[in-house]
């Protein structure tokens, strides 16, 4: 991230959240409420940077033709209810949610301000929606989900790791929904793979040194992550404590393996991100969110880290970096 670029952002969002832009904007002005995970514009970085772009990129200016408020919950679950209602209490045209978390509080706070979410696994199974085509009620939003990639991860993990045969999965029951969905979808996909699965809670980033002492313990040869905030947001840590034990690691987002681990194949999330505010538009210029269909990503990437794979003592094959979509050198 481009240091100008970042601490405008940081400033602009953090006027924005000081000053109740009701009382200034002029009234026709649509004020978009953003409810966020993290504890800072800081901490959410690119992510909250792409959506502010794509705003821009359909002509939005902030302070000319939009308003926003920003809420930081930072991974505390409570705080999600407070922030929403508060946010519904500014009476915003559009709530932005992001994760699930954001959106389940969200949509707790209102049936009338039109929600859109981001970043949420499984909005069916969540409730957030009736169905993908049509969501129903007052939410639509951007899944970071297509499709369940366990399977292929876990190839393209086994290629990598020549001999692995125990995998350490790593899970934040905070989330029951997701952690279990995510188990029994990994060990499924393992199965086919002649791999075995050894589940690994963290509640906070306080735990993770317990958690990589009983992955020692457990023997095992490898760590996959999942698609959890407070896990992605201390990645860092992580892959500092994967390197140290010596474990090679699987990640669903490619910005953990630009933080130090090894490997990930999903889809790009800043592009999930900057897709958000198609949908704000489109329900600004009067459409309904029950009538926009759920986006799913469809494009998924592969990205590894040869300083990390060498620093393991792995050696990746040439076949498998040709057909990365980035390698970090």
């Amino acid at each position: 991230m481009r240091r100008r670029e970042f601490i405008t952002l940081l400033s602009g969002a953090a006027m924005a959240s000081s000053f109740p832009a009701r009382a200034q904007r002029p009234k026709k002005t649509p004020l978009v409420g953003q409810l966020w995970h993290a504890g800072s514009a800081e901490e959410e970085g690119n992510f909250l940077i792409a959506v502010q772009k794509g705003f821009k990129d359909l002509g939005y200016i902030e302070g000319q033709n939009i308003a926003f408020e920003y809420r930081f919950a930072a991974e505390q679950y409570e705080r999600f209810n407070d922030f929403a209602a508060e946010l519904v209490r500014l009476k915003v045209d559009v709530l932005i949610a992001v994760t699930r978390p954001a959106a389940i509080a969200a949509k707790r706070a209102t049936t009338t301000i039109p929600i859109v979410f981001t970043a949420v696994p499984d909005p069916v199974a969540s409730k957030l929606v009736d169905s993908l085509a049509r969501p129903g009620g007052n939410i639509t939003g951007v899944s970071n989900v297509g499709t369940d990639l366990s399977a292929k991860r876990l190839e393209l993990f086994k290629e990598t790791v020549v001999g692995m045969s125990r995998v350490a999965l790593l899970l934040n029951p905070n989330d029951p929904l997701v952690a279990r969905r995510t188990l029994e979808d990994t060990e499924r996909a393992a199965s086919l793979s002649n791999l075995t699965i050894q589940p690994i809670e963290v509640r906070s980033p306080d735990e993770l040194e317990r958690a990589f002492s009983e992955m020692t313990d457990k023997r095992v040869d490898g760590l996959v992550l999942v698609l959890d905030p407070m896990l992605f947001n201390a990645r860092r840590r992580i892959a500092e404590l994967a390197l140290a034990h010596r474990l090679p690691t699987m990640h669903p987002i490619r910005d953990a393996v630009e933080s130090g681990m090894l490997m990930s194949y999903g889809p790009n999330p800043e592009a999930i991100f900057r897709s958000t505010p198609l949908y704000v538009d489109k329900i600004l210029k009067g459409a309904k969110p029950e009538d926009l269909p759920v986006q799913q990503p469809t494009k998924f990437e592969l990205v590894i880290n040869i300083r990390t794979a060498k620093a393991l003592g792995l050696t990746v094959s040439p076949m498998l970096l040709a057909r990365a979509d980035e390698v970090i050198e």
